[in-house]
């Protein structure tokens, strides 16, 4: 069974930085795309950050380019996103997700198959 857990949340002041965690088990991940989505509340769960299985291909959502790094360790199936100047809006539940099938950098939720429980990142301005 696939399983993925998201650590590193917290409440931090604007312009300050946190450095999410995501660990995949449950099967090989390696060839596969991963991706972090972030939900805020009374709104839609939105795409945020998205990598290649090697790390070789990013991709950003507008609203974080520049001050958001995702990364990847497939020798311990771990995803990062490193989160820097963050701002109010950047405030959501932070959840990683694996699409069901390599071969793809996926980028809208409906893509993605399996999802961590997500954790809360609180930006006070």
């Amino acid at each position: 069974q696939v399983q993925l857990v998201e650590s590193g949340g917290g409440l931090v002041q604007a312009g300050g930085s946190l450095r999410l965690s995501c660990a995949a088990s449950g099967r090989t991940f390696i060839r596969y795309a991963m991706g972090w989505f972030r939900q805020a509340p009374g709104k839609e769960r939105e795409f945020v950050a998205a990598i290649s299985w090697n790390g070789g291909t990013t991709y950003y959502a507008d609203s974080v380019k520049g001050r958001f790094t995702i990364s990847r360790d497939n020798s311990e199936n771990m995803v990062y996103l490193q989160m820097n100047n963050l701002k109010p809006e950047d405030t959501a539940v932070y959840y990683c997700a694996v699409p069901p099938w390599s071969g793809t950098i996926p980028t809208e939720k409906n893509e993605y198959a399996y999802w961590g429980q997500g954790t809360q990142v609180t930006v006070s301005s």
